[in-house]
């Protein structure tokens, strides 16, 4: 059976392009249809077909296809920002366990720009507890993190910045790619666009997200390592 989801339109694309350059208020409101039809109601759908999938790498993953819950907000909070822009010119999805500190966890993600399209698996926000948590494992089980950073194959590639100097002297070069990083993601980033308006981009998403489940039970065991003593690690 056919899923709920039949592709992006480029009324959709056109409309983000549109928010950015008009960044007003009673513009938003005058063409808020636009954003409904086009912008969240494909989002909608594409959440609700990729969520059965996302329940087997993950029961307690959230899938519900809300705004707050998976879907980002348009709207900006510049309360903490010099940029008062109101409205941002991209929309993503995120799949990740509810948690008050999300950003501290592994995150599956798809998102949008006028000009771009990304999705992968990401670790952007880590802290440094976390990623030392990280580096803890890379070091007591290199060979096991090395056959699952493997899923990190095409069309996957990783990114994070890294430290300027090596944490550690004469690691592994395949090993110390991660163990540098402050934060990592492996990720799809492209400026092909056609593959938005087609509902076949939930297969490629879905495929997407089932290679890199090796990384993200291993990351996920690490929220597990959180709630350990250190003295026992």
């Amino acid at each position: 059976m056919a899923g709920r989801f039949q592709g992006f339109t480029q009324e959709g694309l056109n409309f983000l392009q549109q928010v950015k350059a008009k960044n007003d208020k009673a513009w938003f409101e005058e063409h808020r249809f636009i954003y409904d039809r086009s912008v969240l109601n494909p989002f909608r759908a594409l959440v609700d077909d990729l969520a059965p999938v996302m329940l087997e790498i993950d029961p307690l993953i959230e899938t519900r296809s809300a705004i707050g819950k998976t879907i980002s907000r348009i709207h900006r909070d510049t309360r903490f920002s010099q940029d008062k822009s109101l409205y941002r010119d991209r929309m993503w999805v995120t799949f990740k366990r509810p948690a008050k500190n999300w950003t501290d966890a592994p995150s599956y993600f798809f998102g949008i720009a006028p000009d771009s399209v990304h999705y992968g698996l990401g670790y952007y926000s880590a802290s440094k507890p976390t990623m030392d948590l990280f580096r803890h494992t890379l070091k007591q089980r290199p060979t096991q993190f090395l056959e699952v950073a493997g899923c990190c194959r095409e069309p996957f590639e990783l990114i994070g910045e890294s430290y300027k100097r090596p944490l550690v002297k004469d690691l592994d070069p395949a090993i110390a790619t991660w163990y540098n990083r402050k934060s990592f993601a492996a990720i799809v980033d492209s400026p092909d666009m056609e593959p938005l308006f087609h509902a076949d981009l939930v297969t490629r998403l879905a495929d997407g997200f089932r290679q890199l489940e090796p990384l993200y039970q291993w990351l996920m065991t690490i929220e597990t390592m959180k709630q350990i003593d250190p003295a026992d690690l």
